[in-house]
């Protein structure tokens, strides 16, 4: 693996300018907007408590982060009902 460098350290003069037709033609990289985005937090979580989640959560071959937002949401749920 290379050594890490700053960015300002990099040589990109050899890298040609993008023309118009290749910015026309660029899309956004990333998660794609569908309206429902959540929203970023920070929590504090036990390291135990989250590598019993993770473990879950790759049991279930789905994210961890997806599973805590379910456990939380069906909790939630169980509460106002």
């Amino acid at each position: 693996m290379p050594a890490s460098r700053p960015d300002r350290q990099i040589d990109f003069s050899d890298i040609p300018e993008s023309t118009d037709a290749e910015l026309k033609r660029a899309r956004r990289v990333g998660r794609p907007r569908t309206g429902h985005a959540k929203q970023l937090i920070a929590i504090r979580i036990a390291p135990r408590l989250l590598a019993q989640l993770r473990r879950l959560a790759a049991k279930q071959d789905k994210p961890y982060q997806t599973l805590i937002h379910e456990l939380l949401e069906r909790a939630a749920k169980k509460n106002v009902a």
